[in-house]
């Protein structure tokens, strides 16, 4: 069975020796839990040479849900440690190709919006502050990443007075209410 095989490659590959490969193949809350634990260990490594063949094994589970959030856990993974928008650009561009697997075109198109809100996120942590169309073109998720991590006054006010969401807008404004009040 090609499941159980890949399952148990990448099991071994990220070290995971505590999961039971046949739990895992049989029930997908198992395998998706094992799988989101070889994403963690894969974004770990300086090396990114072994990603794409991660992830072309992991898209072929059968269950396409699974693999999505296994691919997204990675994306999130890389990005949060990730050295500049640069880097990631490179590395998803190797990395969404292989999402074209997946058949389901919402799937195809959730991966390729997280990837483009972390480049958002990464090419603001590397002094960029974007425009009102600019942050409209990223999802509520990331808008409220930034309103809840964000240290810069210029995002927090850009988020104040463009957030998508009501709730977006005000953690933005009260986060820049309390970093004026901290810095007088």
């Amino acid at each position: 069975m090609i499941l159980r095989s890949d399952v148990a490659e990448l099991l071994a590959r990220a070290g995971i020796l505590d999961v039971d490969v046949d739990d895992a193949v049989a029930d997908e809350h198992v395998r998706s839990s094992a799988y989101r634990r070889i994403a963690l260990v894969t974004a770990s490594p300086r090396s990114r040479d072994r990603d794409r063949a991660i992830v072309a094994t992991i898209l072929r589970d059968p269950d396409e849900m699974v693999s999505k959030t296994a691919v997204v856990a990675l994306v999130d993974g890389v990005a949060m440690k990730a050295t500049g928008p640069a880097e990631f650009r490179r590395w998803s561009a190797g990395l969404l190709p292989e999402t074209d697997r997946l058949r389901a075109e919402g799937h195809r198109a959730f991966i390729r919006r997280r990837v483009h809100d972390w480049l958002f996120h990464l090419s603001i942590e590397d002094g960029h502050v974007p425009t009102p169309a600019e942050l409209a073109e990223v999802t509520d998720w990331m808008q409220r990443l930034l309103a809840h991590e964000s240290t810069s006054p210029e995002v927090l006010a850009l988020l104040a007075g463009s957030g998508s969401r009501k709730k977006i807008r005000n953690v933005a404004k009260d986060r820049a209410r309390n970093r004026r009040l901290r810095t007088r």
